[in-house]
């Protein structure tokens, strides 16, 4: 199971060295078989600038190329060429300064001193698909005038990095197996009480406008699961997760699909209650029954993988067919 020390930070007050965190978390009995350094931008935006379009010219040699100067507040101005149709001098943009790297999925290459069309460049000026901050590339990034010259992208565009410990938990250590089943143990081990961010809603910020969408559960194998309770809720807008869930998520090696699906994935990671989401519409026959199906059964899981079921595995069915 993978745990992220910025989760944890959520319930315990600590800011202990991760290494001997990961001791630790082993001597409580949640042993830490693997650490690894998660950023929400791969490379962190190591050696990027915010920089600010001095001067603007054309390139001599070339019709789509421009000559910029660009000030990133170390006193001199960087000759960069410049092939963006949106470049224009005043602009507050992203600046990729010589020796940086730059990745493009598992490639990456280096910015480095060199001439264009027989014209000096000392960096680059960015979109935003090329250091991974969006998939446009219709032009540079422009950013607000409020900008400050010099200051580093990292800390500019709030880039999350983070510590990830991968534990192998033991049968008997299903406690641990969400973020705050492991910050309980280190509450414990601190003898602290445990940080919540946690408050009871009111009732009144609840409401039931729909009755008449009932959906009926039913169980099948009670011996393997003794409750599978639920919810219809309305008026629900399937859009994007913001940033801090979907890095939240990220981290722990999971992929943001959507606000409905990233919550239930949240709440599993956070709690280590298990939940789903289903579209009420698609429910055949307003029906949920928990049952086995025949060993070798095969069905498609929400990553379009084909997965084939052993004769002890619960299902969440339709009264047709797995859901």
């Amino acid at each position: 199971m993978k745990i992220s020390y910025n989760w944890l930070k959520n319930y315990i007050n600590t800011d202990i060295d991760y290494k001997e965190l990961s001791v630790i978390l082993t001597n409580t009995g949640l042993e830490v078989e693997g650490i690894e350094h998660f950023q929400s931008i791969k490379g962190g935006l190591e050696g990027l600038v915010i920089g600010k379009v001095v001067e603007k010219s054309k390139h001599p040699d070339a019709d789509r190329l421009s000559l910029t100067k660009v000030d990133i507040g170390t006193g001199e101005l960087l000759p960069i060429v410049c092939g963006a149709p949106n470049v224009d001098a005043g602009q507050k943009v992203v600046v990729a300064t010589v020796g940086t790297t730059l990745y493009d999925g598992d490639e990456s290459f280096k910015i480095k001193k060199g001439k264009i069309r027989g014209q000096a460049s000392y960096g680059m000026i960015c979109a935003e698909d090329e250091i991974g901050l969006g998939s446009s590339h219709d032009g540079i990034m422009v950013l607000e005038e409020n900008a400050i010259i010099g200051q580093q992208a990292k800390e500019y565009f709030d880039i999350e990095e983070d510590i990830v410990f991968e534990i192998g938990l033991t049968p008997n250590r299903i406690d641990g197996a969400s973020h705050i089943g492991v910050a309980r143990d280190l509450a414990a081990y601190f003898s602290q009480e445990k940080k919540t961010i946690y408050t009871k809603p009111s009732v009144e910020a609840f409401k039931t406008d729909n009755t008449n969408n009932h959906i009926s559960v039913s169980i099948e194998n009670e011996d393997a699961c003794k409750r599978y309770a639920g919810v219809t809720i309305s008026g629900i807008e399937i859009k994007e997760s913001p940033d801090w869930l979907k890095n939240r998520l990220k981290a722990i090696g999971l992929n943001p699909i959507n606000n409905v699906v990233d919550i239930t994935n949240f709440v599993l990671q956070e709690t280590g209650q298990p939940l789903h989401a289903f579209d009420a519409d698609m429910i055949k026959d307003k029906q949920i029954i928990v049952k086995t199906l025949e060993k070798g059964s095969k069905f498609i899981t929400l990553d379009e993988q084909e997965r084939e079921l052993s004769e002890n595995d619960l299902m969440i069915c339709n009264p047709e067919e797995g859901m």
